[in-house]
């Protein structure tokens, strides 16, 4: 599986000790809470988290250095405020990909790799927190990505190692992702780790707002009467497609927003399958999935060219989503990288395939 630009993300998952959930109430305005940590002193401490197998680390007091492996974990710090604490990061974020003044802090911030951080440079950055979106490094495959440090040489640098589990582990689940409780709790036990859980109960009730009101809006449509959809994830090649399965945030995103992912039968998080396959779906609207370009501008060219490749293939130019113009236009990040916006790409999807009844 190649490796994606943002990679995927959320934040570790509290292994048993919800600590720390006081505060919130307000609703998140995207960049707003950004920056310096103005509830920090409100951590409760200690607390653990968990890996995918299990294991636990724990934390005394909320770390003071902090290395992201990718934009989406840097994005989330940023969010709960607190961006202060990253020293640098890994697969940064390009400019303008993220919202107001997100984008002007994540661009202030040291790149230690365009990729994945060599293992030298991690392990002498100075951290005392890694956050890892991914499941392994070392699982992404060849093309110089590096050697992941082990337990033993994280632990003599100081670094502890905690990963993104809401999408780190989402290949091993047992059973499909049905709601967005994951990274909810994700941001929840982030919140917790680094002292801003304050902060993190305002995001997640913004984002259980919206879903509610979407889920109230169509719950009136029969499961068999809802509109089928494919993700056309054009930034992973056209020759063979590469779906989103059940154990993929964006399964959650589509199903939430009162569609059927065509791909949903499809067991683990991504897949590849062949043109003969998503003629078979035939589905009722495609999603044109473009990574952010970095202005609205190359953001149009992206989504026009990915618009064009599918009206003039000969494969794909009869599908009926193309032939009725059912072509969304929603940024890819958004839709399969764990965060906050997963809730605003729900109401975005709803409002474009039930129009009037999602306001």
């Amino acid at each position: 599986m190649r490796s994606r630009v943002w990679g995927s993300a959320a934040a570790v998952v509290l292994g048993g000790l919800l600590a720390a959930g006081c505060g919130g109430g307000e609703k998140d305005t995207g960049s707003e809470g950004a920056g310096k940590a103005k509830d920090s002193v409100s951590g409760a401490y200690p607390v653990s988290v968990t890996d995918c197998m299990g294991a636990k680390t724990t934390f005394s007091a909320a770390p003071k250095k902090i290395v992201t492996s990718n934009a989406s974990s840097l994005e989330l710090l940023l969010r709960l405020g607190a961006g202060d604490k990253v020293i640098g990061t890994g697969f940064p974020p390009g400019k303008g990909t993220l919202p107001g003044t997100l984008d002007t802090q994540a661009q202030q911030v040291k790149v230690l790799s365009q990729t994945v951080i060599p293992k030298e440079k991690l392990l002498g950055s100075g951290a005392d927190l890694y956050i890892d979106t991914f499941a392994s490094m070392g699982s992404m495959g060849g093309g110089g990505m590096g050697d992941a440090p082990t337990p033993e040489e994280f632990q003599a640098a100081g670094i502890k190692h905690i990963y993104l589990k809401s999408t780190a582990c989402a290949a091993q689940s047992k059973s499909p992702v049905t709601d967005l409780s994951a990274v909810e709790a994700d941001i929840t036990s982030l919140g917790a780790v680094t002292g801003t859980s304050a902060r993190a109960k305002e995001l997640v009730a913004g984002m259980k707002e919206k879903v509610d009101a979407v889920q109230k809006a169509v719950a009136g449509t029969p499961e068999n009467k809802r509109p089928t959809y494919f993700f056309f994830d054009y930034d992973a090649g056209t020759k063979q497609p590469t779906v989103t399965c059940n154990r993929q945030v964006a399964n959650v995103v589509i199903t939430l927003a009162g569609a059927r992912n065509v791909f949903a039968d499809c067991d683990g998080d991504y897949k590849q399958v062949g043109w003969e396959d998503v003629i078979a779906k035939n589905p009722d609207w495609i999603q044109l999935g473009v990574r952010n370009q970095g202005s609205e501008a190359a953001n149009k060219k992206a989504f026009d060219e990915a618009e064009q490749w599918l009206k003039s293939n000969p494969a794909t130019k009869g599908l009926k989503a193309v032939k009725e113009g059912h072509l969304l236009r929603v940024g890819s990040e958004q839709t399969t990288i764990a965060g906050v916006e997963n809730a605003d790409t729900v109401e975005e999807i709803a409002k474009a395939l039930y129009p009037g009844k999602v306001g």
